[in-house]
């Protein structure tokens, strides 16, 4: 393990680990009212959660996916995006039923979200597919992983969830165009200019509504000025969101000491728990932890550039575009920019699925840079014998 940890990105490591460190902070802080008053559990309840959660994900990161070479995913690929097919299929028979969607099962203590998984596999399917038939010379040899994506996409759509939905269509969009294909390849122009085509229609359709949406989903198009819909949903939330952002300034109220997750911000420790930072910690502390977030991105596309094959540039780039997204997405719903989607911020939110997924690609990334530098290290070796 030594080995290994003098070949990781240490910078990349130390900044997750301080951001797992202020997400536990502010989940407790965020949660501990309404752990009491409405969900009538220990004020600690959210907080031992989470922190099982990601202790579980470290440990399962350090004892197995650092220590899994890339390639061997290249033997797993299609196991796993069958799998989440499966498990995506499956909610509509035993999915539980949670804020009008089925996302997730309910397994005892605690409950799993196969949206969230399906990023890491889409990444590693794609990276593993394209790694390894790049210079096929077979016409639309790329379709095939684009349709199984479509269909996970599909899924997770009808649960009905857009913001997830969403958030792996634009990934697999944007890693099919980061894809060096050969200049000469027809075919492939011809499909990245329809994916420009799709991806410009969905954001035209969740800007100005749409008959495919459901009435839950159209409900969230009207997301400007949600002051004036105090009693829509997504304007009650919206709203109550500035109040405590505008109730920090600076330097804020003092942790703890936020008055709007008295039950005023719904579920103020999950999808709402940046407008709690911000009131509590102030708009200064709150710019640090932004910096520090764009500060992993950068590690993580500093990785994806220097990696040594294909595939491995490809799982970087899939993390750092999953994790962007997540943050535009919800930074985005919450300055009433673009639609709430309720997506929830890596590793600061409470949820035991996302931020085991979110450690587990960043742990996916650490280990490509690794394979890197021992690779680096080879070549050293080979040049000065």
């Amino acid at each position: 393990m030594g080995k290994l940890f003098k070949r990781m990105d240490k910078p990349l490591f130390f900044a997750t680990l301080i951001m797992c460190i202020i997400g536990l902070v502010m989940v407790f802080s965020a949660s501990s009212i309404s752990a009491v008053l409405q969900y009538k559990v220990s004020t600690y309840y959210f907080f031992k959660k989470q922190l099982i959660v990601m202790i579980a994900g470290f440990v399962f990161s350090f004892l197995v996916i650092l220590r899994f070479p890339i390639n061997k995913f290249h033997y797993l690929k299609s196991i796993m995006m069958l799998g989440i097919i499966g498990a995506l299929a499956g909610l509509f028979f035993y999915g539980t039923l949670t804020n009008s969607v089925k996302s997730w099962y309910k397994l005892g203590l605690f409950s799993l979200q196969p949206s969230e998984f399906a990023k890491t596999i889409v990444i590693i399917y794609l990276a593993c597919y394209f790694g390894k038939n790049l210079n096929c010379t077979k016409r639309f040899f790329f379709l095939r992983p684009l349709f199984a994506c479509a269909i996970v996409a599909g899924l997770i759509f009808l649960q009905p969830d857009l913001g997830t939905s969403a958030i792996i269509g634009l990934t697999v969009f944007l890693m099919f165009m980061a894809v060096p294909f050969s200049k000469a390849d027809k075919d492939v122009k011809i499909f990245k200019i329809i994916g420009t085509v799709g991806v410009l229609m969905v954001v035209g359709v969740m800007l100005f509504g749409g008959e495919l949406l459901n009435a839950e989903q159209a409900s969230r198009l009207t997301y400007q000025k949600p002051c004036t819909r105090y009693e829509a949903k997504t304007g009650y939330q919206v709203c109550n969101g500035m109040i405590a952002m505008n109730n920090g300034g600076l330097f804020g109220v003092g942790l703890g000491n936020s008055t709007q997750k008295y039950l005023y911000l719904p579920e103020a420790h999950t999808d709402f728990i940046f407008p709690i930072i911000v009131e509590e910690l102030g708009s200064i502390a709150s710019a640090g932890i932004i910096l520090l977030y764009i500060f992993m991105l950068y590690r993580i596309l500093r990785i994806a550039k220097r990696a040594k094959d294909l595939t491995g540039s490809l799982i970087a780039y899939g993390t750092f575009l999953t994790i962007l997204l997540h943050l535009l997405v919800n930074f985005g719903g919450i300055l009433a920019l673009i639609p709430l989607t309720g997506v929830p911020v890596p590793l600061l939110s409470y949820g035991g699925s996302i931020t085991l997924n979110t450690i587990a690609l960043i742990f996916l990334t650490l280990r490509v840079s690794i394979e890197s530098n021992q690779s680096r290290d080879k070549k050293i070796v080979k040049t000065s014998n």
